[in-house]
């Protein structure tokens, strides 16, 4: 008891003697007043599904660190255990939970679009006990947002507020339905701001450590003024619960996806048909930039807006209609926000040089299609200076793909400490296209020792930039 005592002195004084304590912040008017647009959404399906059973407890992501990354955190009821810890009845329809919030007094709510993925039915349950069978509107899963209806009027709703206008280190507060307990307050604060995640191009996340747990999927993020400023959407979990990272969707992402929901039942994004990579360190030395700004074009697709507004492989953007890319994750935001048909002027440095480009840009397409990689080979030549052995394609490989390339048969050294392996397919090095053998060891063997070289590979459908070492 003693020692505690100390170590609370220790924090309400500070070197000098003067108190620092500071009251924490009262929660009390902003659940008073804000809890009643937050909803409670159950969704069943006559069936479980493919994306029911993948759900949880995850099936197929690999273990460690990358591979826990962010599960979404919906309730999949099938296989959850019944009321008295067994099994649910085998009668019952499969069923999740989530949250949700009112965004208008007639009845629209948003969630979270894997809430409501694959349901037959959707019903809201508001704060006042109320339940209603929503209407599904529209979901868009490039950002998880959806858009659901009831019938009524008189509700009450949130207010909208700015998420520009966050700080990190500004307190938070989450209402949603944790483990279906309805109307459950957490609070925290903003750990970070723009965050890109693994596979979540569209949406710079808000980062926090408000506990957020399973069932507060869809549910509100508020400031301190009662404002929505975003959705709770994921979390860093090594369990399936809290772990102290959470990450909100942006409300104003969000009411952009809702007013195209619901004004015409999808949601149209601009589009360059490129794949992209981040800079890093040797890829900047490699291509003479002095740091590590931009998105660096690792594939242009054929017949592509890009391809018609002149970007190349090996292109760096460090500018699109006029907002700098300061890193890659920049870069498939800004181009979706862009209205398709636009003609957007986008900066680009080319062998060292800097361009601007004027590119009308498309609509991005549903899904988009890739070429197969090609097959793997016979024959061989002798290990270059990285350790690659190396075969030119046949001419039916050629064909399937499209271009040139050289056939990876072996890679050692320095070729495989980068990653490069058997059956990849050099495209490029530098700002240079592959023409054959001869004319890449000969640039190759004119590059000076210790130099990083950049080599274009593609592997399967996926091209991307792998910096190299050059041994002595």
């Amino acid at each position: 008891m003693i020692r505690k005592l100390i170590i609370i002195s220790v924090m309400l004084f500070s070197a000098t003697g003067t108190a620092v304590a500071q009251a924490l912040p009262d929660f009390t008017v902003l659940a008073d007043q804000e809890g009643a647009a937050v909803v409670n959404i159950s969704v069943t399906q006559a069936m479980a599904t493919e994306d029911q059973a993948e759900a949880m407890p995850y099936p197929g992501i690999p273990e460690g660190p990358l591979g826990e990354f962010f599960r979404r955190f919906g309730i999949p009821m099938p296989g959850v255990p019944g009321p008295n810890g067994g099994e649910p009845p085998a009668s019952s329809a499969p069923q999740s939970l989530g949250s949700g919030f009112l965004i208008s007094s007639d009845g629209y709510v948003l969630t979270n679009a894997h809430v409501v993925r694959g349901g037959d039915e959707v019903i809201v349950k508001l704060s006042d006990k109320r339940e209603f069978k929503a209407k599904l509107i529209g979901a868009d899963a490039r950002t998880d947002v959806a858009l659901l209806k009831i019938d009524a009027t008189g509700l009450p709703k949130i207010t909208v507020g700015d998420p520009n206008q966050l700080k990190v280190g500004e307190w938070v507060v989450a209402i949603g339905s944790p483990f279906g307990l309805e109307n459950t307050m957490t609070a925290g604060i903003v750990s970070a701001k723009g965050r890109a995640l693994p596979q979540e191009n569209f949406v710079p996340f808000i980062q926090t450590d408000v506990a957020i747990n399973p069932g507060n999927s869809g549910g509100p993020l508020f400031n301190l003024k009662g404002e929505v400023i975003g959705i709770n959407s994921q979390i860093y979990s090594r369990t399936g619960g809290y772990m102290g990272l959470s990450f909100a969707i942006p409300i104003d992402v969000a009411i952009d996806v809702a007013n195209q929901l619901k004004e015409t039942g999808k949601v149209t994004r601009g589009w360059l048909g490129i794949g992209i990579q981040e800079l890093t360190k040797e890829l900047a030395e490699s291509f003479g930039m002095k740091n590590t700004n931009g998105a660096l074009v690792a594939s242009v697709e054929e017949g592509s807006p890009a391809e018609k507004g002149g970007l190349q492989v090996g292109d760096v953007i460090t500018q699109f209609n006029g907002k700098p890319i300061n890193s890659s994750s920049d870069l498939p935001r800004i181009v979706a926000a862009t209205p398709p048909g636009k003609t957007a002027p986008v900066t680009v440095l080319r062998k060292g040089a800097n361009r601007t480009l004027n590119i009308a840009l498309g609509e991005m397409p549903t899904e988009q299609t890739a070429a197969s990689a090609p097959a793997n080979g016979s024959g061989k030549t002798e290990t270059n200076r990285l350790g690659l052995v190396l075969r030119e394609l046949t001419p039916q490989q050629k064909k399937e793909l499209g271009k040139n390339g050289l056939l990876v048969l072996d890679a050692q050294g320095s070729a495989a400490q980068a990653g490069i392996r058997r059956g990849d397919v050099i495209l490029g090095m530098n700002n240079s296209q592959v023409q054959n053998l001869d004319q890449f060891n000969k640039q190759l063997g004119a590059l000076a020792s210790g130099k990083t070289v950049a080599l274009l590979v593609q592997r399967g459908a996926s091209t991307l930039y792998v910096p190299i070492k050059i041994g002595k």
